[in-house]
């Protein structure tokens, strides 16, 4: 156990791939649509403590036209950051990092869709950058149980630490949280 201690102005949210098309998969353990549900919560938690929060959705490369159902689920409110990707996670070919150093940001909390592909990918190029990462785990889903509980047991444990929805915003409030590492 330690304990999970955060400062929202140097904390992002980071919300990846809630499309209408994305939350609209057969996701497991959970629904798109409650990750959708619950990150629109923790973003306004987030926003209320002056952290950041990052939209990120993908686009297909090289194609006159979106599939349906490729903006964003939930339209990003002021001071919320927009990141388009055109591979697998925020960071590849995107601004993303730059635009979070200009912010002199330096923990990310990861939740989206899908926990083994997007929210993955993402994670270990946080990793490779330097990044604090924070996983919410109750915020997260994949296209598949075994890759989804994979990414939870064996792989974000060793990128940073794992915490719930609650935990997290009570680490951006101040309140020591006790979370698995």
């Amino acid at each position: 156990m330690t304990t999970l201690s955060l400062d929202p102005r140097r904390t992002a949210l980071v919300l990846i791939d809630l499309m209408p098309r994305i939350v609209a998969l057969d996701t497991v353990p959970l629904k798109g649509s409650e990750v959708q549900e619950r990150c629109v919560a923790l973003a306004k938690a987030t926003r209320s403590v002056g952290g950041l929060v990052v939209n990120v959705r993908v686009e297909r490369p090289g194609v006159d036209h979106q599939p349906e159902g490729s903006g964003f689920a939930v339209e990003p409110e002021p001071g919320d950051l927009e990141i388009v990707k055109h591979t697998l996670g925020a960071f590849g070919r995107s601004t993303l990092d730059a635009d979070l150093q200009q912010r002199n940001i330096t923990t990310l909390a990861l939740a989206g869709i899908a926990t083994n592909f997007g929210v993955e990918s993402t994670a270990r190029a946080a990793d490779d950058l330097g990044y604090e990462t924070v996983y919410l785990t109750d915020a997260m889903t994949g296209l598949d149980h075994h890759a989804h509980d994979f990414a939870l047991t064996q792989i974000f444990p060793r990128l940073g630490t794992l915490c719930t929805g609650v935990e997290f915003v009570a680490a951006l409030h101040g309140e020591a949280a006790a979370v698995d590492r």
